[in-house]
């Protein structure tokens, strides 16, 4: 559902709460407008009682944040997650979400990219052997999520300042959430005399040594970063979580690439389910969400920097006409078009000018305008004219149409 009670988001999304859209209607109720397509999927697997689903969504989510167009933020926009949930043997789903995101990306050809791929259970156990009060586990870890836009010097006076830890507590978490590695970093941590006797730890790093070598299975493990300082802010995650960022090469000097943006996150949110059961029944989940305004303002700025001419509309052909009174023949001739399933389309005016309407063609990329005029309707034909070459050839209409239209 797009709008919800108040109550049923809140405590959901962590210090994000505070960007949630909230109403009021007629009569008193509280409500407010999905932040995300996650928490009203899991209110609907309960209320519907099912435990077993895979699904993808694409819709509208709202935030009441400070939009950045050129960044892609907006306070309205869409999302397309997909979603695996019920009782399965541990990694395998969350595999094959990292694997619908890593041919996602790679398909869209956005450029390099990295999934960074951490653990609740592992960032849990790190505040635990670092002397973090459980209480402050969640506002700990909001600060440790900020450490992709911020130097660790930052963060560190944020974890002191506002989140009120020791400053050698902030220490001994700085030695673990700035590593970053794949397996070997796993096993070093499984070996690490601390972790290793933290039992959250443990679990969280068992599935994740699972989950790289499903990745490595499935061939793209080049791409997926083990990352400890990966936190994502929002409260409902339980397990595994990840976070797909484009990166950017500043020259060619520099060894590491930088990043320039999430464009997909997701994770493990096996207890959400069981918040709206009226029983507490739980169903375990998995999924990841693709911020596709993101991606289309990358997509956009690459097009503008290249002076390519996009294409905004799938016109194959414009119907027209050279001269005046012939708003029949242009409607007859298009209706055949049309259930010849041929995309076309024509001018809504009585007689506009030719010109006019073969610049309409240029502007809007439509590469054949099919022009009818008093002499093609003495004669029986039709005029076809490549709008980029301008050449020009008559023809008896719609059979040799549809034979010129697979080449353009």
């Amino acid at each position: 559902p797009l709008v919800s009670l108040q109550e049923t988001l809140m405590g959901k999304y962590g210090e994000e709460a505070k960007l949630i859209y909230e109403l009021q209607d007629q009569g008193g109720e509280l409500l407010a407008l999905r932040y995300d397509l996650t928490v009203p999927f899991a209110r609907y697997l309960a209320m519907n009682k099912i435990t077993n689903m895979k699904r993808y969504h694409v819709a509208k989510v709202y935030r009441r944040d400070n939009p950045a167009m050129t960044r892609g933020r907006y306070r309205e926009f869409y999302q397309c997650d997909f979603d695996i949930a019920g009782q399965f043997d541990p990694m395998i789903p969350d595999a094959e979400c990292l694997m619908i995101v890593h041919e996602i990306l790679s398909d869209l050809q956005l450029g390099d990219f990295l999934i960074k791929v951490n653990d609740r259970r592992v960032l849990n156990g790190v505040f635990a052997v670092c002397g973090i009060p459980e209480s402050k586990f969640i506002t700990t870890c909001s600060a440790v999520d900020k450490l992709d836009k911020m130097p660790w010097e930052d963060v560190k006076n944020e974890m002191v300042g506002e989140k009120g830890l020791s400053p050698e507590a902030a220490d001994r978490i700085g030695e673990y959430v700035q590593l970053h590695g794949g397996l070997d970093l796993i096993e070093r941590l499984l070996q690490d005399p601390k972790l290793s006797q933290n039992k959250l730890a443990k679990e969280g790093l068992g599935d994740m040594k699972l989950l790289f070598e499903y990745l490595t299975l499935f061939g793209i493990t080049g791409k997926i970063s083990f990352d400890l300082s990966l936190a994502r802010g929002l409260d409902y995650y339980t397990g595994v979580i990840f976070e797909a960022v484009l990166l950017q090469q500043e020259d060619d000097h520099v060894e590491e690439s930088v990043s320039v943006g999430s464009v997909a996150g997701g994770g493990r949110y096996d207890g959400l389910v069981g918040m709206f059961d009226p029983k507490g029944r739980k169903v375990p989940c998995v999924g990841v969400s693709i911020g596709i305004e993101r991606i289309f303002s990358i997509l956009e700025q690459r097009v503008k920097a290249s002076g390519e001419k996009l294409r905004t509309t799938e016109t194959q052909v414009l119907v027209a006409t050279p001269q005046k009174h012939l708003l029949a023949a242009r409607l007859k001739l298009i209706s055949e078009l049309w259930k010849a399933g041929i995309k076309a389309e024509m001018f809504y005016k009585k007689d506009p000018k030719l010109l006019k309407q073969l610049q309409y063609c240029e502007d809007m990329g439509i590469p054949l305008a099919a022009i009818v005029g008093e002499q093609e309707l003495t004669n029986g034909v039709i005029k076809l004219r490549d709008v980029i070459t301008r050449q020009e050839v008559r023809m008896s209409f719609l059979h040799q149409i549809s034979k010129v239209l697979p080449k353009i």
